[in-house]
C-alpha cells in the first residue's frame, strides 16, 4: 500500500469511529477526494477490483434476479429494485435496460472504473467514472441470487488487485453563450414544431443553448418558471391523487427511471423521500436552484415535464405522467402541473 493510501485510509477510519453512520460519499466530500478513492484504500478488505468490462458485466446482471438499482447525483438519490432485463448495448452512444422495473439509459463511455463491495452483508456492485465519481451501483437484496453474484465477481475479476488506481478531472461545461448570439427566433420555431421529446437535447446541442438557458429563451407558454418549494407538491399530490407518474434521475453516465405509483412521501430534515417497497427518492430540497414546467410537442400531443436544476444548471430529476409513445398523456398529470402554475 503507498504512502499516499495509507494516509488516505488512515484518515477515513478516524472519520468512521467518529462518526459509524457517515456514508462514504459525505466522507469523501469531507476528506476532499472522489467515492472511489476512499473505496481502493479497502481492496483486499471487502472491495475487490473489476475489470472495466462494463457491458459484459451488465449483460450478466440479469442473472441476479431481483436486485435494488442506485443512480444518483449531489442532490437526488433514485433507488429502484427489479430485474435487469432487455439489455440492448447496441448503439455506441446510449445502451439500455427496458424493463418495467429496471428503466436505464446509460453511457458506457463515461464509465472507467467497476468494483465489487462486501459491507458486512450488504453485497455490491459498483461502477464509477474517470473522475472517482459513483456513477451506478447494484445491490444484492434478499431475493437475489447471492450465488450468481459470487460467479459474476469471479469471472471478471481483475488480475491487478493493487491500489494504483490513476483518477482525472473531467473537462468542466463550456461557458454559456450570451443569448443574443443565440438565433432564438429558429430556436423557437424548431421547438414548436418538435415531433419527438428525445430530439430536444438534440435541438440544444445544434443551437449551442444551455438546458436553461434554453427554457428562458423558450417560445411563449412553452417554458414556465415556479417556485421550487412546488416541486415536493409533484410528490405528495400524485400519491394523493394516486396518478402514475416517471421519475428521471441520472448524472453523466446514467438516467434511472421509475415509472408508476408514489405511495408513501415524507420528510426528514431538508431531504424530501418516497418510501415504497421498491422504489425510493431522497431529494435535498435546499439544492434545488430552479424548476420549470416544460412542454414539448410531439406526434402525440404535448408532453409536459417538471424539470429541477441544481446552481451549475444540470438536471437533479424530472417528472412527467406515465406515458409511452403513441399514447396521449394522462389528463390527471395534465391536471396536477396545471395547478402547479396558480
Amino acid at each position: 500500500m503507498s504512502t499516499l493510501v495509507n494516509d488516505l485510509k488512515e484518515k477515513w477510519e478516524a472519520l468512521k469511529a467518529e462518526n459509524p453512520h457517515l456514508r462514504i460519499r459525505n466522507a469523501a466530500t469531507q476528506l476532499g477526494v472522489s467515492e472511489a478513492e476512499l473505496l481502493v484504500t479497502d481492496i483486499g478488505e471487502g472491495v475487490m477490483a473489476l475489470k472495466p468490462e462494463f457491458a459484459d458485466i451488465l449483460s450478466e446482471v440479469e442473472q441476479l434476479g431481483k436486485v435494488m438499482a442506485l443512480t444518483r447525483n449531489d442532490e437526488c438519490v433514485h433507488e429502484r429494485k427489479g430485474t435487469y432485463l432487455n439489455g440492448d448495448f447496441s448503439s455506441p452512444h446510449a445502451q439500455l435496460f427496458v424493463g418495467e422495473d429496471i428503466d436505464l439509459r446509460i453511457f458506457l463511455h463515461s464509465w472507467k472504473f467497476a468494483f465489487a463491495v462486501t459491507e458486512g452483508d450488504k453485497k455490491s456492485l459498483q461502477f464509477f467514472g474517470k473522475d472517482g465519481l459513483a456513477l451506478h451501483k447494484i445491490y444484492v437484496t434478499k431475493e437475489s441470487n447471492a450465488e450468481a453474484f459470487d460467479v459474476i465477481v469471479e469471472k471478471y475479476k481483475a488480475e491487478d488487485q493493487s491500489q494504483a488506481f490513476e483518477f482525472e478531472a473531467v473537462v468542466p461545461k463550456p461557458e454559456e453563450k450570451p443569448d443574443a448570439e443565440i438565433d432564438v427566433e429558429a430556436f423557437q420555431k424548431e421547438w414548436r414544431e418538435l415531433k419527438d421529446t428525445h430530439n430536444f437535447f438534440t435541438m440544444t446541442r445544434k443551437y449551442g443553448v444551455s438546458r436553461t438557458q434554453a427554457l428562458r429563451l423558450a417560445p411563449e407558454g412553452f417554458a414556465v418558471k415556479i417556485d421550487n418549494s412546488k416541486v415536493v407538491n409533484v410528490l405528495e399530490d400524485a400519491s394523493e391523487k394516486d396518478i402514475p407518474i416517471m421519475v428521471f434521475v441520472g448524472n453523466r453516465g446514467i438516467i434511472q427511471i421509475h415509472t408508476g405509483h408514489v405511495k408513501k412521501t415524507l420528510w426528514h430534515q431538508q431531504w424530501f423521500n418516497v418510501m415504497d417497497p421498491d422504489f425510493n427518492l431522497h431529494l435535498d430540497v435546499t439544492k434545488i436552484a430552479e424548476a420549470w414546467i416544460v412542454k414539448k410537442p410531439t406526434e402525440d400531443g404535448d408532453v409536459t415535464a417538471i424539470e429541477v436544476f441544481n446552481k451549475e444548471g444540470d438536471i437533479i430529476v424530472q417528472f412527467f405522467g406515465k406515458r409511452k409513445p403513441g399514447i396521449p398523456e394522462l389528463q390527471e398529470w395534465k391536471n396536477l402541473v396545471a395547478e402547479l402554475e396558480k
